[in-house]
């Protein structure tokens, strides 16, 4: 039971990290964080510029521009999470 609950929980934060990186990054980074929320400001406006490089070259990149738009998603979480761990050691 212990294994079943481990492996679906498992299961579902895995699925959340697919739906993050489906939608691109948010900006969700108050103003307490000036420069983090600069920071994932940024990522925000390349993950776009990688979208409309994607149509314009009719998604042929080699798989790079998906990859680069989840290292993107990927970065503005962990920016989040940065900004979650300072207000928390205030």
């Amino acid at each position: 039971m212990r294994k079943l609950l481990i492996s679906g929980t498992a299961g579902l934060a895995l699925t959340a990290g697919a739906l993050i990186f489906a939608q691109g990054p948010l900006v969700n980074i108050g103003s307490r964080h000036p420069n983090l929320r600069a920071a994932q400001q940024s990522i925000a406006d390349a993950y776009n510029s990688v979208e409309r490089a994607q149509g314009a070259n009719r998604g042929r990149l080699g798989g790079h521009g998906e990859r680069a738009k989840a290292l993107l998603a990927q970065a503005s979480h962990e920016l989040r999470l940065a900004a979650d761990y300072a207000n928390h050691r205030r």
